[in-house]
């Protein structure tokens, strides 16, 4: 097998250069046409208000996340919001999980998830919980990775042209393997 073009690490904090850097990446796919909750147009700006925000919650200990570098920077990352209600303490949401377009196709998504199902595993989460939109290219990746389709919402949000998508929820138990 060969080497990967990435390498996968945990950020602790975020730097202007990965929030600027984090923010092209979501900019790539929502220009891409992803449904990631964001819509057009999807101006830079907002995109590095929302990774600000992001770095926050990390910063704060509420969120933990991962990146993927290749040559050109940061291709790749996702989150785990690990902050929950307090009856809930050993379950985490995984979310914003975002490839950029050049690094696709070549097994970064699941080494992404991959890695935040480990994450979730050290920060003493037994079940993680995520939604995709229904049939689409995440949701295919989650099932071929082992993820538990719950079920699906239609209408429940909104492509970034403003079309209605159905979403689906999926859960891991980090128990079972």
């Amino acid at each position: 097998m060969a080497t990967p073009a990435w390498s996968l690490r945990r950020l602790h904090t975020l730097d202007e250069t990965q929030i600027e850097s984090l923010a092209a990446v979501a900019m790539d796919c929502v220009e891409g046409g992803a449904s990631v909750g964001f819509m057009h147009p999807f101006t830079r700006e907002r995109a590095v208000a929302f990774w600000r925000r992001v770095a926050q919650g990390v910063a704060a200990g509420e969120r933990v996340i991962l990146v993927a570098e290749d040559a050109l920077g940061i291709c790749g990352t996702v989150q785990l919001v690990v902050a929950l209600p307090e009856n809930q303490p050993h379950r985490a949401d995984l979310c914003k999980m975002l490839v950029h377009r050049r690094a696709r196709r070549q097994g970064l998504g699941a080494a992404l998830m991959r890695a935040a199902e480990d994450l979730a595993r050290e920060c003493g989460k037994t079940v993680v919980v995520l939604d995709a939109v229904t049939d689409g290219d995440a949701a295919r990746l989650y099932e071929s990775l082992g993820w538990v389709r719950v079920g699906n919402i239609p209408n429940y949000a909104l492509m970034p042209d403003g079309e209605p998508c159905s979403t689906t929820y999926f859960y891991r138990d980090l128990g079972a393997r």
